[in-house]
C-alpha cells in the first residue's frame, strides 16, 4: 500500500512506475505521481527490494531544496505566526479538526513544505492534484473517491491543490459542494491574492492563511542546516561568510532559491576540487556580481540615506539608481515600502497629498505581488515622490506642537468642548456654548478651541509649494474668524 493511500509518514514505497507520470516537488515528498491530469494512489503491487533501492535512488537524485523540505512543523523554518498551539494549521496536522485551507504567499515560503508535513503526518488519505494540468473530471474523480472512502472505511480525504488560482470559476465551483459537506479538507496554495484569485464562496469555506517572506535569520538557518545534515550536503562544502551572507540577500526570503543557489555552488566547486564556497563561486551560480551592500552595516544606511534625501532633493534618476541598487543587493521590498511611506508625509506633504496614497498603496502592493514584479510598483512611487513638489510643514506643525506639550503648555480643555454626554456633566458646565460648526455660517464656528495657554499660536505654516499654496490664503482666514471669536457665556454668569 502507498503512502497516498495510507497517508501516514513519510512514504517508504516507490513512486509509481508510469512514463507518462511527472513527479512533482510534492510527488516526490509523498510517494504519489502525476497521471494524466491528477496523481494515481500508488501501485497495486506489493513493494519489492528493487522498488525501494529505487525510490531511495530518486531521493537522492531529487534538489537539495527537496531533499531538506521539513518533515514536521517542528522541523519547518519561519511562518511562526501559523504554527501556535490551537492554530488551524497544527489541528490539520495533529488531526484534531478537518479544517480547509488556503495558503497564500510569494514563491519559496513554505506552502509546498507544509503540504508535504499534512501528507506525512495526517491519518487521512492525501491526494495532490496540480492546477496547472487538472481538470474538473479530475477534481470530480477524487470527490468521488473521498465520498466512498468516507461512506465505507470513514476516513477522510485531504486534497491539496497547487497553484490554485490557475483555476477556472468552473473548476473551482466544483469544489464547493465537497468542501462544504467535508468530503474533501482541502489544502490549496497559491502565490496569488486569494481575494481576487479565487471564488468568494470557496474563500468563504476555507480559513485563509498567509505566510510571509522568510527573515534572514530563517534563511541563515536552512543554509546551515542544508550543508550539515546528511540529507542534504553531508558537511562537504564549506561556504565562505562573504557568500553566505551574499546568498542571504539574493535569496530574498525564498528558501527555494538559496537552497537551489547553494546546490550549484556546492556542485561547481567540487567539479573544481574545492570544498569550500567563496563569493566568486557563488556569484557564478547566481550569474550576477554582489552588489555591495550590506544590510546590517554601513552601506545598507549609506544606500537608504542616499535613496530619501534623493527624492527629498527632487533628483528622480538618482533615487531609482539607489532604488536599483537595493533592488539588486536583494533589500526587503517591504523596507523600501515603509521608507517610501514615512517620506510621503514627512517631506512631500501637504504640497501633493496624493504622495501618500500612492506611497501606501506601492507597500499593500509590495505585501501583495512581491518580488520581482513589486520593483515596479517602488519605481512607480519613487518617481511619483521624486517629481512630486515638497513640503515638510507637517513635520514642522508637529514637531512644534510636541515641543510646546513637553514643555508644560497643555492646560484644560475648554469648557464648551469637554464631553457632555454623562450625568452631571451640565451642572459642570460641560459643553455648555459649544456651537455646532456645519450650523455656523460657511461650516466655521466663531468659537475657541485651544487651551487658553496656546491659544493664537501658530504651528501650521503652509508653504507656497504645489497644492499647499492656496492653503495659505484658506488657513489665514480660518484663523481670523477662531481667534477674534468671544469666549462663550459660562453658565449663571450676567
Amino acid at each position: 500500500m502507498s503512502a497516498c493511500q495510507r497517508g501516514v509518514g513519510w512514504p517508504e514505497t516507490p513512486l509509481p512506475r508510469r512514463s507518462s507520470g511527472l513527479v512533482t516537488p510534492v510527488a516526490a515528498a509523498t510517494g504519489c505521481a502525476v497521471v494524466g491530469g491528477g496523481y494515481s494512489r500508488g501501485v497495486s503491487e506489493g513493494p519489492t527490494l528493487f522498488d525501494g533501492a529505487a525510490e531511495a535512488a530518486v531521493r537522492a537524485s531529487a534538489p537539495l531544496a527537496v531533499r531538506m523540505r521539513p518533515r514536521t512543523l517542528d522541523e519547518l523554518v519561519g511562518q511562526r505566526h501559523l504554527l501556535g498551539p490551537g492554530s488551524p494549521l497544527r489541528r490539520l496536522v495533529e488531526g484534531d479538526a478537518p479544517v480547509s485551507l488556503i495558503l497564500w504567499g510569494p514563491p519559496g515560503t513554505g506552502k509546498t513544505t507544509i503540504a508535504a508535513i499534512v501528507s506525512g503526518a495526517t491519518q487521512r488519505r492525501f491526494v495532490p492534484l496540480s492546477a496547472l494540468s487538472a481538470g474538473v473530471k479530475d477534481v470530480r474523480a477524487v470527490i468521488d473517491s473521498a465520498r466512498r472512502d468516507l461512506g465505507m472505511s470513514g476516513r477522510q480525504t485531504v486534497l491539496f491543490i497547487d497553484e490554485v488560482h490557475r483555476f477556472s470559476k468552473t473548476q473551482q465551483d466544483s469544489l464547493l459542494g465537497a468542501v462544504e459537506e467535508r468530503i474533501v479538507t482541502l489544502v490549496a496554495a497559491t502565490t496569488e491574492n486569494p481575494h481576487f484569485a479565487l471564488v468568494p464562496p470557496l474563500l468563504s469555506r476555507s480559513i485563509l492563511l498567509t505566510l510571509h517572506p522568510l527573515a534572514d535569520d530563517d534563511i541563515r538557518e536552512l543554509v546551515d542546516r542544508a550543508r550539515a545534515d546528511e540529507r542534504g550536503l553531508a558537511g562537504a562544502v564549506e561556504l565562505a561568510p562573504e557568500a553566505a551572507d551574499h546568498l542571504v540577500r539574493m535569496a530574498a526570503g525564498d528558501a527555494r532559491k538559496a537552497l537551489t543557489v547553494l546546490e550549484a555552488a556546492a556542485d561547481s566547486a567540487r567539479a573544481a576540487g574545492e570544498t569550500r564556497v567563496g563569493l566568486p563561486v557563488l556569484e557564478a551560480a547566481l550569474d550576477t556580481a554582489a552588489v555591495r551592500y550590506d544590510r546590517d552595516g554601513d552601506t545598507h544606511y549609506d544606500v537608504t540615506s542616499a535613496l530619501i534625501k534623493s527624492i527629498r532633493g527632487s533628483d528622480v534618476d538618482a533615487a531609482l539608481h539607489y532604488l536599483a541598487r537595493m533592488i539588486v543587493a536583494g533589500e526587503d521590498p517591504r523596507f523600501i515600502a515603509r521608507r517610501l511611506v514615512i517620506l510621503a508625509s514627512e517631506d512631500v506633504g501637504m504640497a501633493d497629498p496624493t504622495a501618500l496614497g500612492v506611497s501606501v498603496a506601492a507597500m499593500q502592493a509590495v505585501q501583495f505581488i512581491g518580488l520581482p514584479e513589486a520593483q515596479l510598483t517602488l519605481a512607480q512611487a519613487v518617481i511619483h515622490l521624486a517629481t512630486a513638489p515638497k513640503s515638510n510643514s507637517a513635520a514642522v506643525a508637529l514637531a512644534a506642537a510636541i515641543a510646546d506639550v513637553r514643555s508644560g503648555l497643555a492646560g484644560p480643555v475648554p469648557a464648551h468642548l469637554r464631553d457632555a454626554h454623562y450625568p452631571g456633566a451640565t451642572r459642570l458646565g460641560h459643553g455648555a456654548g459649544y456651537v455646532y460648526s456645519h450650523d455656523a455660517p460657511g461650516g466655521v464656528a466663531a468659537q475657541q478651541y485651544a487651551p487658553d495657554l496656546v491659544h493664537g499660536r501658530d504651528y501650521y505654516r503652509p508653504t507656497g509649494y504645489g497644492a499647499e499654496r492656496p492653503l495659505a490664503e484658506r488657513v489665514a482666514r480660518l484663523r481670523q474668524i477662531l481667534r477674534h471669536a468671544a469666549p462663550p457665556a459660562r453658565p449663571g454668569a450676567g
